[in-house]
C-alpha cells in the first residue's frame, strides 16, 4: 500500500506495540496505540521469547534489546520429581535469531514502547475506546480521554476479554475455562538454572524454572482448580508448596525461598476461539482477542507478534485494506488454530485428561516437533 494509513492500534501490550513499530517504521504510517494501563511495563511475571518470537523482534529492531535484558538459552532439561536430569533437548533456531530468550514482561513493555516511540507511534494511556462506528470507508473513534480521530483500520489487540471482539460479536466468543490455573512466582536466578529445567511426572501436571534475566527466573506450575477459586492472600506462598510438595531437587530449593503470598501470581487458563472471521469490516481482532491458548507451547505472545509482522506486510503488499486483512487471516488463522488445538492437547495430556482422536493425532507431534515447526516461515 503506497498511502500511509491512519491505524488505530487497540491494546498496548506485547503485540499491538510489536505492529504500532513495525506500522511507523516500514510504511511511515500515523499508528495510534490506546492502552488502559497507566504505563507501558505489563503486570506479570515473565515469558519465553522462543526463535520465532525472536525472529519478528529482529525483524522491527529490537532483538538485542530484548537479549540485553532477557536471558537466552538453547537447552530444555526434564527431570523427574526428585530432580534428576532425564533427558537434554536441544531447542530449533528459526533462521539467525537465538533459539530461546526468557525475559521479564516489564523489560519487554519497556523496550516495545520505546521502539514504537522512536519510530513514531503516539502511545495514549489510560484510555480505552468509548465509541467506533465503520461506515465502510472508514472507522470513526472517540476514546474515553476525549481523543476522537477517524482511522483506515481499527486492530484490537487489546487481550483475552476483548472489548472490540464484544462490539463484533457480543459474547458468542467469551473466554473459555479450561478448569485448570496457572500459578508463577519470580525468584533470584539459581547459577545452574540456565534453560528452563521442567519437572514431571508427580501430582503436579508439571513445575518449571524459566530463567529470564542474569539476576532472575520463575517458578511456575499448573493445577486443576475450581472457577471461583482464589488463593488465600494470607496463604499463598503455603498454597503453592502445598501443591508442590512432592517435588525435590531444583523445584523444592526454589519453592523453600518463595515465603511471600503476595509475591506469587495466580491466573486461569482460558481459551478464546473466534471461529467467525477475525475481521469485520476495517475492524481485525488479534492476537488473544481472536485466538487465546493455553501456555504449554510458550507461543501465546509469539503468535501475538507473528500475527502483528504479517499484517505489517500484508498491508504493504496489497492495495486495499480489505484485501490486505483477508490475506493476512488467510495465512494467520491456520497456524494460530494449529498452536491452540495442540496446546490444549498438552494440557489435557499432562494433566491425564481424555483427548480426542484429533489431539491424540496432533500429540503425536510432541513439543519438540511442534518446536520445529514453528521456526518455519510463518
Amino acid at each position: 500500500m503506497t498511502t500511509p494509513l491512519r491505524v488505530l492500534v487497540h491494546g498496548g501490550g506485547i503485540g499491538g506495540l510489536t505492529l504500532a513499530t513495525a506500522l511507523a517504521k516500514r510504511g511511515g504510517h500515523h499508528v495510534d496505540v490506546a492502552e488502559l494501563r497507566e504505563q507501558p511495563e505489563a503486570l506479570g511475571v515473565g515469558i519465553i521469547q522462543p526463535s520465532n518470537a525472536l525472529h519478528v523482534m529482529r525483524e522491527i529492531g529490537v532483538l538485542d534489546d530484548c537479549l540485553a535484558v532477557g536471558f537466552e538459552w538453547e537447552v530444555l532439561t526434564i527431570c523427574d520429581p526428585a530432580g534428576a536430569t532425564l533427558a537434554e533437548i536441544p531447542q530449533p533456531r528459526m533462521d539467525d535469531a537465538p533459539s530461546n530468550n526468557g525475559i521479564p514482561r516489564p523489560a519487554l513493555a519497556r523496550v516495545l514502547a520505546d521502539a514504537a516511540t522512536a519510530a513514531g507511534a503516539a502511545l495514549r494511556f489510560r484510555t480505552t475506546i468509548a465509541s467506533v462506528t465503520d461506515d465502510g470507508e472508514g472507522v470513526d473513534v472517540t476514546l474515553t480521554d476525549g481523543h476522537a480521530g477517524r482511522y483506515d483500520l481499527v486492530v484490537g489487540f487489546d487481550g483475552i476479554g476483548s472489548p472490540l471482539r464484544r462490539h463484533l460479536y457480543g459474547e458468542a466468543y467469551a473466554p473459555e475455562y479450561t478448569g485448570f490455573a496457572n500459578w508463577r512466582v519470580t525468584l533470584p536466578r539459581s547459577p545452574e538454572v540456565r534453560g528452563v529445567v521442567m519437572s514431571a511426572g508427580n501430582t503436579a501436571a508439571k513445575a518449571l524454572l524459566t530463567p529470564i534475566s542474569e539476576e532472575l527466573m520463575y517458578l511456575g506450575s499448573v493445577f486443576a482448580e475450581a472457577e471461583d477459586f482464589r488463593p488465600d492472600p494470607e496463604r499463598a506462598h503455603e498454597q503453592l508448596r502445598e501443591r508442590l510438595a512432592g517435588f525435590g531437587g531444583p523445584i523444592a530449593e526454589a519453592l523453600a525461598q518463595v515465603t511471600d503470598p503476595a509475591a506469587v501470581v495466580h491466573s486461569r487458563i482460558s481459551q478464546v476461539t473466534v471461529e467467525e472471521p477475525w475481521h469485520v469490516g476495517r475492524i481485525v481482532l488479534a492476537g488473544d482477542a481472536a485466538h487465546a491458548s493455553t501456555p504449554h507451547l510458550a507461543q501465546g505472545a509469539a503468535m501475538a507478534v507473528e500475527d502483528a509482522l504479517v499484517l505489517a506486510l500484508s498491508l504493504d503488499a496489497h492495495d486495499t485494506v480489505p484485501a490486505a486483512l483477508a490475506a493476512w487471516e488467510a495465512r494467520r488463522r491456520p497456524r494460530a488454530m494449529w498452536v491452540q488445538a495442540l496446546s490444549r492437547a498438552v494440557l489435557k495430556q499432562e494433566t491425564g485428561t481424555p483427548t480426542s482422536a484429533e489431539e491424540d493425532e496432533l500429540l503425536k507431534v510432541g513439543i519438540p516437533g511442534a518446536a520445529h515447526v514453528l521456526v518455519r516461515p510463518y
